[in-house]
């Protein structure tokens, strides 16, 4: 296949390009940047030197050409708004990981993300692309909504439960960790080194984009209107998101090995999904560079609360893995083509 990046100098289309170097059905991979355009990919990102050798290209109307089987849209939120149906009306298929396309209602996304939103019949047409809770639906899409980093790490653990009524989704708090690539490429006094190395921050404090996102996808599963309350902070490493997650279970009996149950049965033909026991907590080396979620969970016999543990890459399974995974299922692949990737470790 051939493919095209939109933003390929970020942290995300940079991902992109890696993982895709090495996927079996692709043949040749086109970088569009509109601040970057003329320039070699390599005078940014020197790692790439003899191994993708390409030039950026200014982002045009080639892109709308039939040349290409799948466009990524690594951009900021706007972009995909304007690019995602002149796109369709080639025969390419469209991914997009900025949040464009994720929030269903246009006031909604107007509230949080400040401007207006793609037009209702395109967000119709996009599937929220959470691979293993989506899959049927991804199969026959035209484009995908790729789903946010700390969405994606919080979601994974909670659609289950909440499906199967095993936890009260008005209890749900999220408290959840990222490393700095989660704000991006463009340097920021929030990720400076002299502010963040040593230091701990909590960030958007109810106002974090990625909010209402999850409970639009939990209140579909529910099947009612569910408010969370979600608190990101920002650490003091490169990669990875940790989400640290507490709820109430429906049935005072309910033992930790019961909602780990549930968790195994539905993710048990996953590929990327690795439930664990609850003596086995994970941590965020342990998918660093990978397309896995690991989940483990334990009832505190105090309270009589649930503790779920949810760690994951943030641009690898938070961005671009799962974007080319969605890819893979769209197109009939094996889910883990390109993708099987042992994590780096330590």
């Amino acid at each position: 296949m051939n493919i095209a990046v939109v933003g390929a100098t970020g942290y995300g289309g940079i991902e992109l390009l890696r993982l895709l170097h090495q996927h079996p059905h692709v043949s040749d991979i086109t970088l569009f940047s509109s601040s970057q355009a003329g320039e070699a990919l390599n005078k940014n990102y020197p790692h790439m030197n003899s191994i993708q050798e390409k030039t950026l290209e200014q982002l045009d109307d080639s892109l709308v050409s039939n040349q290409y089987d799948v466009v990524f849209l690594s951009t900021p939120a706007g972009v995909s708004a304007e690019w995602t149906e002149k796109i369709l009306s080639s025969h390419a298929k469209v991914i997009d990981l900025s949040g464009d396309l994720r929030i269903n209602d246009e006031s909604t996304y107007r509230e949080w993300y400040g401007q207006n939103t793609a037009g209702p019949a395109l967000l119709e047409r996009a599937v929220y692309g959470l691979t293993e809770w989506n899959n049927e639906a991804i199969a026959t899409a035209q484009v995908i909504a790729n789903p946010g980093c700390y969405p994606t790490a919080s979601l994974l653990p909670l659609l289950p439960l909440v499906e199967q009524d095993m936890i009260k989704a008005d209890s749900i708090i999220i408290d959840a960790k990222t490393g700095t690539t989660g704000a991006g490429r463009s340097p920021s006094e929030m990720t400076h080194f002299s502010e963040l190395s040593g230091n701990f921050k909590t960030y958007k404090v109810n106002q974090h984009k990625h909010l209402p996102e999850m409970e639009q996808e939990l209140s579909t599963v529910r099947g009612a209107r569910e408010t969370l309350t979600f608190t990101p902070h920002l650490l003091p490493i490169p990669r990875g998101i940790m989400a640290t997650i507490y709820a109430e279970p429906t049935e005072t009996g309910a033992s930790a090995a019961d909602h780990l149950q549930v968790l195994t049965d539905v993710y048990k033909d996953a590929p990327f999904i690795r439930v664990r026991t609850s003596d086995c907590f994970p941590s965020t080396k342990e998918t660093y560079g990978s397309n896995y979620c690991d989940i483990s969970l334990t009832i505190d016999e105090r309270t009589g609360r649930l503790t779920i543990v949810s760690v994951i890459d943030n641009l690898v399974k938070g961005a671009s893995g799962q974007a080319i995974q969605n890819m893979n299922v769209m197109h009939g692949f094996d889910e883990k083509s390109g993708l099987d990737i042992v994590p780096i470790y330590p």
